[in-house]
């Protein structure tokens, strides 16, 4: 996919998230919300990144740092329909790889432990605060919940809570 699609992917999910549906007015309403920013400079950084563009890389990446306070690795890797809810505090570890649909609190950190980082799946929501430390697998369709820590893996279709986190609900 082109960066453009990304960004339009993203901007679907996030109007799908925030107001329910992908309309029109949705999408656009979605594009002045909080995190949105962030999400582009995101995708514009991964794309530079990709074209070895890498002063361009850099630029995005402090761009979004200074202006939406938001860490991504450049190498940082997420599918399409990737969403910032809110974007300040959200910390992303370089070597992290995620499938799509993967939506994201404020202040949550996905970061490496002894070189090794998580692998998130397709269809993930992290809550506030959550945190997923280390070489831990995040199922399809799983939902961490605020101030979780994750240091072990989570099946697909699971809720999980707590600190450290645990499975509480396994759908089917």
């Amino acid at each position: 996919m082109n960066v453009f699609s990304l960004v339009a992917a993203d901007l679907r999910t996030k109007a799908e998230w925030v107001y329910g549906s992908a309309g029109v007015r949705n999408v656009l309403k979605a594009l002045f919300t909080d995190g949105t920013f962030a999400m582009v400079m995101y995708r514009l950084m991964q794309w530079a990144q990709r074209w070895r563009l890498v002063p361009l890389a850099m630029l995005f990446n402090k761009i979004n740092v200074l202006f939406s306070r938001c860490v991504i690795g450049r190498g940082a890797d997420f599918g399409p329909g990737f969403v910032l809810v809110h974007s300040i505090g959200v910390v992303i570890n370089t070597s992290v790889r995620g499938g799509s649909r993967v939506v994201v609190e404020h202040l949550v950190t996905i970061g490496a432990e002894k070189g090794e980082s998580p692998v998130l799946g397709d269809n993930v929501f992290l809550g506030a605060g959550a945190k997923v430390v280390g070489p831990v697998r995040i199922g399809n369709n799983v939902r961490i919940g605020a101030n979780a820590v994750v240091v072990d893996d989570i099946p697909d279709n699971s809720t999980a809570v707590g600190i450290p986190a645990k499975v509480v609900k396994t759908a089917g």
